[in-house]
């Protein structure tokens, strides 16, 4: 090969590495819609009614979460609808960011 098609040849190959990585890092963030049921800030746990959360493969339910970000129970209260991410920690599932749906 010459230079310049070994340089197109990795400028390709970093592109397309890049472009996977940027997929897989979207998907790791999605947000699952939900509805607060219950805000325990002594706690620093949310009650969620939430669709599914495919990042944890998990189905649809009411479960109790704790927050990465205590200050993430000061923007909700029972009966908001929010979409949030959670994440598996500790043998616990952690809401690691949450953004209440305006009506």
């Amino acid at each position: 090969m010459t230079s310049t098609r070994l340089t197109r040849f990795f400028a390709a190959l970093i592109t397309g590495a890049a472009l996977t990585a940027g997929a897989v890092a979207q998907t790791n963030t999605e947000l699952t819609p939900g509805e607060v049921r219950k805000v325990d800030t002594a706690a620093s746990k949310l009650t969620i009614k939430h669709g599914d959360i495919k990042n944890l493969d998990m189905p649809a339910m009411t479960m109790v979460f704790q927050v990465r970000d205590p200050a993430l129970l000061a923007k909700v209260k029972a009966g908001d609808a929010v979409r949030f991410h959670a994440e598996r920690g500790d043998g616990t599932y952690i809401v690691t960011s949450l953004e209440v749906v305006k009506k």
